[in-house]
């Protein structure tokens, strides 16, 4: 049975399908909260990971029901790979557009749309937006602070970067040494070694604030780079790299060996080529506070209105 399909309506139901992998969450938070303030969307969140979908389901577009007491949807956005099955499964619903955010293993041609990042070595088209990195929830700042004050968020070992304590923590010693008027707050994460970890709260003083990155709240990093004027990120902690960006604070990146081929460290690469990002040997240029910051990376806001100029308002059928 063929379906029928128009442009979205001016107020669109948009159903958004989580793994619940707080990097797929916070990709469809991103951009549901620009699609609500855009479109004046309403948003509903489905867990696949309640939900069993069956792999003849996906293949043929037989949708189950995964709530009854959701309204019926005009836009269904999936991230993660296990929200395929569900994502395809919804496909063949009337009136309905189905988007989603990462390069798939099925073919494109089976979703209407596809948000991909460049590092995923997709071709744009029609139907495909490619963007700098992942989308986030942050937004660019109105103005930055005047206070010299600095975030420094470590990450730790991953399959993109050869990881080194020492050469991590030498780095960090070599900015507090050299701009000793700056406040600084350090943040590791759960990735951070727990050596690495305990050197870092060793530095804790009057200008040097240590966070427990598992005692911080969601809010915590948004406000902080509220309050912040420049920014340090180890390159392996991707999605903060691109978070320091989307807030429009000038973005340094820590001195790491990249692994060969790693498409999260040419990411990182292709924004330092770019001038978003500086290398750790320009320092000097993220920590000028008289220097003009980069035009920010909003990604979630570009992706919100590419689709709804893909799918205009249209009258329902």
């Amino acid at each position: 049975m063929s379906r029928t399909k128009s442009g979205l309506p001016s107020a669109p139901v948009i159903w958004l399908l989580t793994d619940d992998k707080p990097g797929h969450y916070n990709q469809l938070k991103g951009l549901g909260n620009r699609l609500r303030v855009l479109s004046g969307a309403s948003i509903h969140w489905i867990d696949t990971t309640q939900i069993k979908t069956p792999l003849w389901r996906a293949l043929l577009g037989s949708a189950p029901n995964p709530d009854p007491d959701l309204p019926a949807p005009n836009l269904i956005l999936g991230a993660g790979t296990s929200t395929h099955r569900l994502l395809l499964a919804l496909r063949r619903k009337r009136k309905t557009r189905t988007v989603v955010l990462m390069r798939p293993a099925f073919p494109l041609s089976w979703v209407d749309a596809a948000i991909i990042p460049e590092h995923d070595r997709a071709k744009p088209s029609k139907t495909t937006l490619i963007t700098e990195g992942v989308i986030n929830t942050l937004s660019p700042m109105a103005r930055l602070t005047d206070k010299p004050e600095a975030l420094v968020l470590i990450g730790g070992p991953s399959r993109h970067y050869n990881w080194d304590d020492d050469l991590v923590f030498n780095q960090l010693m070599h900015l507090l040494k050299t701009y000793p008027d700056w406040r600084w707050t350090i943040s590791g994460s759960r990735r951070t070694p727990e050596v690495l970890q305990q050197r870092i709260v060793g530095l804790a003083g009057p200008k040097v604030t240590v966070v427990d990155a598992t005692q911080t709240h969601n809010d915590w990093l948004p406000h902080t780079l509220a309050a912040s004027r420049a920014t340090w990120v180890t390159p392996d902690s991707n999605s903060m790299v691109f978070e320091a960006v989307t807030a429009g604070l000038p973005t340094g990146v820590f001195e790491l060996t990249a692994c060969p081929n790693s498409r999260v460290a040419n990411s990182v690469a292709a924004l330092v080529e770019r001038g978003r990002v500086a290398a750790y040997k320009d320092h000097s240029a993220v920590m000028d506070t008289h220097r003009k910051p980069s035009p920010a990376l909003w990604e979630a806001d570009r992706a919100a209105r590419w689709l709804i100029k893909l799918f205009p308002a249209g009258k329902r059928r």
